[in-house]
């Protein structure tokens, strides 16, 4: 059986996508507490570490795939940009430490992958160095910059352990039209027991269907059509997310057509939902434009726009329920299903040749 343990695990989404793969998930480790109680609710066998800096990975079970998603707050467009220096997001080499533990403990044999994910704003933070810093972090060398100075979207490092690949997703596209919100993000996979990394990361395959509602016990509920998020009865409805990082950037240099612009337009994504706060949208139906109204998405929206169950995050591991505000700021700190299912299908795939 493959294991996977999840890092910075947030409300289980790569443990998830790892168990829809038929990958085991082992462990977590998280300290926020409404996170830590909506995962347990879903994965009750699952172990939870706690503080990862007090960690030893030499000490913990063992897996075959290490997944995690460092916090971002210093590496953001949306933050403060202080990089892998910054407090939060210089977690990331605990788990870099972790993963050499393990591979100390075990002989070289786990983790066999390790997948990280980040924001797309650390490919430029620090003028590239921070993403540079990462890959000679798991390479345990220098690694030399584009000629260009810039990092591409996609790109590997090959002939040396790990094999490297990287690839900016978008979650939008990984699902039908306008089922997904934007959310522009950096997969990278490591591959220590071969030269995989490329194969998991471009390699064309089959997505799964997005998955059924949840009931409150955690269970999927009787299988149905997902509906729109809005129920219409036949009359065609208008959706304008409201792009609040243009409108910001607009209002700070004075672009007026630009701030205009950002009140929504037809071609627009919905946003990337934000741990810090909740776009709002405007909404009317054709045939009556005068009786529309701007409102934000529900907690059920949000979930449906990261590919999650209806009410993942509703309840936690004893039945409660989880506050608003703390569901929205988990999701927004979240990993797009569909982006999980696809990269880890990958490994399985791989892991099983």
């Amino acid at each position: 059986m493959l294991t996977l343990g999840s890092l910075f695990d947030g409300i289980g989404v790569f443990p998830y996508a790892a168990e829809r793969n038929g990958i085991l998930p082992v462990w977590a480790s998280e300290i926020e507490k409404y996170p830590i109680s909506i995962t347990r609710r879903h994965f009750p066998n699952m172990l939870h570490l706690g503080d990862i800096t007090k960690l030893n990975g030499g000490k913990i079970p063992a897996v075959h795939v290490l997944t995690f998603g460092s916090p971002c707050q210093n590496l953001s467009l949306c933050g403060t940009r202080t990089g892998l220096a910054g407090e939060k997001s210089s977690l990331f080499f605990q788990a870099i430490r972790i993963i050499q533990e393990m591979r100390d403990a075990s002989g070289g044999k786990f983790p066999v992958i390790c997948l990280w994910e980040n924001v797309m704003g650390a490919f430029t933070s620090n003028d590239g160095m921070d993403f540079r810093a990462v890959l000679g972090a798991f390479e345990d060398t220098e690694i030399s910059m584009p000629t260009s100075g810039n990092w591409a979207g996609a790109g590997m490092v090959r002939g040396r352990c790990p094999d490297l690949a990287w690839r900016l997703m978008d979650a939008r596209y990984w699902a039908g039209p306008g089922r997904l919100a934007r959310r522009q993000r950096i997969f990278l996979v490591a591959d220590f027991g071969g030269r995989r990394a490329h194969q998991i990361l471009f390699k064309p395959r089959a997505m799964l269907t997005l998955p059924r509602p949840c009931t409150a016990g955690g269970l999927p509920a009787a299988e149905r059509d997902r509906g729109p998020v809005i129920e219409t009865g036949g009359r065609v409805p208008i959706l304008r997310p409201f792009q609040l990082y243009r409108m910001r950037g607009a209002a700070k240099h004075g672009q007026h057509t630009q701030f205009r612009g950002s009140f929504g337009r037809a071609a627009d994504p919905f946003p990337t939902l934000l741990a810090s706060g909740v776009t709002p949208f405007a909404f009317w139906y054709a045939d009556d434009s005068a009786g529309g109204c701007i409102r934000f998405p529900t907690e059920i929206e949000s979930e449906r726009l990261m590919g999650l169950p209806d009410n993942w995050t509703k309840y936690g591991e004893n039945g409660e329920l989880i506050p608003s505000m703390h569901r929205y700021r988990a999701l927004g700190n979240s990993v797009a299903l569909p982006c999980a299912d696809y990269i880890m299908a990958g490994i399985a795939a791989a892991l099983r040749e």
